[in-house]
């Protein structure tokens, strides 16, 4: 596993790092949106490059982690393997069956009983523990950044509803006026006393002044407006990076905490067939002796053979629920994987091919 133990440590290097990428990028956007709220003139510098990049970190580090999470698949496959290898005799009980049935059987209880593969199995649960708190911190911290540009995204489309409110009202005060201009004019062309005519040309030139006004704050409040828009648009352009990235951790995250349970019932189940098996050797072992014994064995015979009858109603009984239970997870594994092949589909095509290094 020490391949496993370098491609988790490269795992945890990249969330570092993709993390300390995404929060540059919500600082930027919180600085932004703070110097817009002072007055300030905004340049903001989140652009298509910046977000491209921290997108395609963020996908190689899926990939990574996909890459582990198949690992584990392979290991888990194996264990059918292991347990069969358990259950069947070595070459050398083979051997030493020949001379010693009881010393064959013997020998093989006790390497079934010291076998190592439920360490085996706490290793690999351990294992995908780890990727899962792995993940689990990478998608806390992108609720935090979703948290923070959707607080700053909330007041900045509140502030724009206000300033184009604002323009709206002054378009309309600006188109108001004209009528009022013209008809001065045309009184002032027509005006034949000087005094008049004077007082006109001041109310005029009064108009046009606040006319100007009026024009030049509708630029101000224009340029607001579009300042204000450019950052809406860069906000939910890294929302929805934001979103999908979460969305990709709850994939992963998923399947990994459905392997686990469905690694818990392979290994019970394949624990039962193994103890089924050794319990159907021994029986077939006492219906052997059987004809030979006395009373008195006949006696204990018959209360292992009732003990066994009790055990086994019971195992019955609880299979339906064993059953159900299992199939069950199948089903939710079964959908996790549906889930995690569509989204790594070329890890998974890499994996399943072997094509490594093409």
């Amino acid at each position: 596993m020490a391949e496993f133990e370098a491609q988790l440590r490269e795992s945890q290097k990249q969330v570092s790092e993709a993390q300390a990428r995404i929060s540059e990028v919500t600082d930027r956007i919180e600085k932004a949106r703070s110097r817009m709220a002072a007055g300030e003139e905004v340049a903001l510098d989140i652009e298509n490059a910046t977000l491209e990049e921290v997108n395609a970190h963020a996908e190689a580090m899926n990939a990574n982690i996909a890459e582990l999470i198949m690992g584990l698949d392979d290991v888990t496959a194996a264990f059918s393997k292991d347990f069969d290898e358990m259950r069947n005799k070595t070459g050398w009980e083979k051997f030493v069956g020949i001379f010693s049935k009881a010393k064959a059987e013997a020998m093989r209880q006790e390497r079934m009983r010291t076998a190592s593969i439920d360490d085996k199995l706490q290793d690999l649960i351990a294992k995908s523990d780890t990727i899962v708190k792995l993940l689990q911190g990478q998608l806390d911290m992108l609720n935090t950044q979703k948290e923070r540009v959707e607080a700053n995204l909330s007041a900045t489309l509140d502030e724009r509803e206000a300033v184009v409110g604002e323009l709206e009202k002054l378009r309309e005060e600006i188109q108001a006026m004209d009528p009022k201009i013209i008809e001065l004019e045309n009184r002032i062309s027509v005006e034949q006393d000087a005094a008049e005519r004077t007082r006109l040309e001041s109310e005029l030139a009064a108009l046009n002044a606040e006319y100007n006004e009026k024009v030049q704050a509708e630029q101000v409040k224009l340029a607001r407006s579009q300042t204000l828009e450019r950052y809406i648009e860069k906000g939910k352009t890294w929302l929805d990076s934001l979103q999908n990235q979460a969305a990709t951790q709850m994939v992963l995250i998923n399947k990994l905490q459905t392997d686990t349970r469905q690694r818990v019932v392979l290994y019970d189940a394949l624990s039962k067939s193994l103890k089924t098996a050794q319990q159907q050797e021994v029986a077939h072992r006492i219906n052997e002796i059987g004809v030979e014994t006395d009373k008195q064995a006949q006696a204990a015979m018959a209360g292992i053979g009732a003990a066994t009858n009790s055990r086994m109603a019971d195992m019955l009984e609880a299979h339906e629920d064993q059953m159900v239970f299992a199939r069950k997870v199948l089903e939710q594994k079964a959908r996790a994987d549906e889930r995690f092949a569509r989204r790594f589909a070329a890890i998974v095509e890499k994996h399943d091919k072997n094509l490594y290094g093409s």
